[in-house]
């Protein structure tokens, strides 16, 4: 199955932007999110993880992935750069 993007209407994304006010998300997608991450990186997200601190954003997301991660033994933090 693919996903597509409909509500930016050829705009750019930037990693800050709320997937909400843009659009890009609604709350079914960000059920989708937390499943592709749970099935992904092997965590669970309880169900007070689920907002928009955590959720909204590309920046959003990298910062409560790479804390999960850390949270597991044995598996690296940091998703991006060294």
């Amino acid at each position: 199955m693919e996903n597509f993007v409909f509500g930016l209407d050829g705009a750019e994304l930037n990693d800050s932007d709320s997937f909400l006010d843009k659009g890009i998300i609604d709350s079914t997608g960000v059920l989708e999110v937390v499943a592709f991450l749970e099935e992904t990186y092997g965590f669970s997200v309880a169900d007070e993880e689920v907002v928009p601190e955590n959720f909204d954003s590309v920046d959003n997301l990298v910062v409560y992935v790479e804390k999960k991660k850390a949270e597991m033994p044995g598996q690296p933090a940091r998703l991006m750069g060294a």
